[in-house]
């Protein structure tokens, strides 16, 4: 039997083995940390639960495929909760856009915001639908290199690439208000991106959204590589946690396996699920890698980092919504400031009060709630451990006047994140959304799922193809399941050819 080890128990890790057991190899999956899920892994702490880092749901018809393909029922599993409004977002100047999926509803609050804009709503809806349908068949395949543009589905999604626009100015086809934009631009906070720098591609984030609904798994968003573990269990695959991997082992160029601290796992395929850029230069040695060297890692561009307040508080917040955007009064000085390195004086954040949908989360009249401050990443050389204090102080500000009531009399646990924690955790440079993903670094131009500097070793998670957020990690896992699975004459036929086909 052919033997597989998994570096990483992080949802695209656990997705690529519950696949390759399934294709008929022996999997084994190590973690270095002591719990599961990577940055989908859950805080729990006096009897509160928070996601670590996913908060948004999209798209679970990848995930049901990924259950499917094992033997299990994703959703008997893993019970969601749909949501409406989807988000809400408030302005400066305490106006609010509740982005709904209901079209008629999603019109009228574009109305509010400028009722000339309100007719370009349905027109939106409609390209974004074109352009997710065309652009699907190139997420899905691995892009191996060049010769995959000579592919007839990469030919029918070029005319939609538009590579001279970004998503702002992709919406202002439809939309004159840049307040109406912004309100339809906040899907790049799911690659760490700036609307005004993000590929246009990516405006089909909102079909995603508007077309298939944002989630809730009930527990939060860890309930998911939990549920894995749990499947991995039954199906006989060792998960050894907090058993950090030191480093792939080569003959040649060729991996043989890997070794921690506890011993040698041989194997005749090395899954990798990390932190790209950490991850290589720690695992792989330098003289293996010709084209991602670390002189040509160092060189790349990474996403912003993120300011982490996770508040177990007293008090129930009805009014607030499941999640909640409160914008910076100067976006585009709040965006420049992330690029720049720094930590905006004047921040967007996001609040997620959670237990307004799931009690679970919290105890009886209590609310776990969860604040990201997109930040720039450690690139720049800020000492978060110097203004980490007084920037806690401003967000619980921030924070009190979301809630409408002072919050900090109502704090009963507390943990803070900073980007120099997320880096101690093994991100490079803090940058929790990976690599950038600008057009330079997308596609042929990522690290690819069969890495190409060794053999043997394949790639998940956000720092590969087709890139970050829970979908596209899923996707990945499949497409890097597929190319080990004919690699190693497994059975591929049972590794879906495509969940996002499925789905249609």
């Amino acid at each position: 039997m052919r033997r597989v080890v998994v570096v990483g128990a992080g949802p695209g890790g656990l997705a690529a083995a519950m696949l390759a057991r399934a294709a008929g190899a022996h999997v084994t999956v190590l973690e270095a940390a002591p719990r599961v899920g990577g940055r989908t892994a859950a805080i729990e702490r006096d009897g509160f639960t928070f996601d670590v880092g996913p908060t948004f749901f999209l798209f679970p018809d990848i995930i049901r495929e990924v259950f499917a393909a094992a033997g299990f029922d994703y959703d008997a599993l893993v019970p969601m909760r749909r949501l409406d409004p989807m988000y809400r977002l408030r302005f400066a100047d305490g106006r609010t856009f509740d982005a709904s999926a209901h079209v008629e509803r999603l019109k009228a609050e574009v109305a509010r915001l400028d009722p000339a804009d309100a007719a370009g709503v349905e027109r939106y809806l409609a390209d974004n639908r074109a352009k997710f349908e065309a652009f699907r068949p190139v997420l899905q395949k691995p892009f191996l290199g060049l010769g995959a543009f000579l592919d007839p589905a990469m030919a029918k999604a070029l005319p939609y690439l538009r590579p001279w626009a970004t998503v702002d100015g992709d919406l202002g086809r439809w939309f004159r208000n840049p307040d109406v934009r912004l309100a339809f631009s906040f899907q790049s906070k799911y690659l760490g991106m700036s609307p005004f720098k993000c590929p246009s591609l990516f405006t089909i984030l909102a079909h995603i959204e508007y077309g298939h609904g944002v989630w809730h798994p009930l527990g939060g968003c860890n309930a998911i590589p939990r549920a894995m573990a749990g499947c991995l269990a039954r199906m006989g695959v060792p998960l050894r946690l907090a058993e950090p991997v030191e480093e792939i082992t080569f003959q040649g160029r060729r991996a043989t396996g890997v070794r921690t601290a506890k011993g040698a796992y041989p194997a005749d395929a090395v899954v990798v699920n990390a932190d790209f850029a950490a991850a290589m230069r720690r695992m792989v040695p330098n003289h293996l890698r010709r084209r991602w060297t670390d002189e040509r890692i160092a060189a790349k561009g990474y996403s912003c980092s993120t300011f982490m307040l996770y508040l177990g508080v007293e008090g129930t917040f009805p009014d607030l919504a499941h999640h909640t955007i409160a914008l910076a009064r100067d976006y585009a000085r709040n965006i420049r400031d992330i690029e720049a390195g720094q930590a905006p004086a004047e921040p967007s954040i996001y609040v997620q009060n959670g237990s307004v949908t799931d009690p679970s989360l919290a105890p009886a009249g209590h609310s776990a709630l969860y604040v990201l401050v997109p930040v720039g990443n450690l690139a720049a050389g800020t000492d978060w451990r110097a203004i980490a204090p007084a920037y806690r102080e401003m967000v619980l500000d921030r924070v009190s006047d979301l809630v409408g009531r002072p919050i900090r009399p109502l704090v009963r646990t507390e943990v803070m994140t900073t980007p120099q924690d997320w880096e101690a955790t093994g991100i490079h440079l803090g940058a929790t959304f990976n690599l950038a993903h600008n057009l330079g670094q997308m596609l042929h131009n990522r690290p690819r799922n069969r890495f190409e500097d060794v053999d043997g070793v394949y790639l998940t998670g956000g720092g590969t193809h087709p890139g970050s957020g829970l979908p596209t990690i899923f996707e990945s896992a499949r497409i890097a399941t597929k190319l080990l699975a004919t690699d190693l004459g497994l059975d591929a036929t049972r590794v879906p050819d495509s969940a996002l086909e499925a789905a249609e």
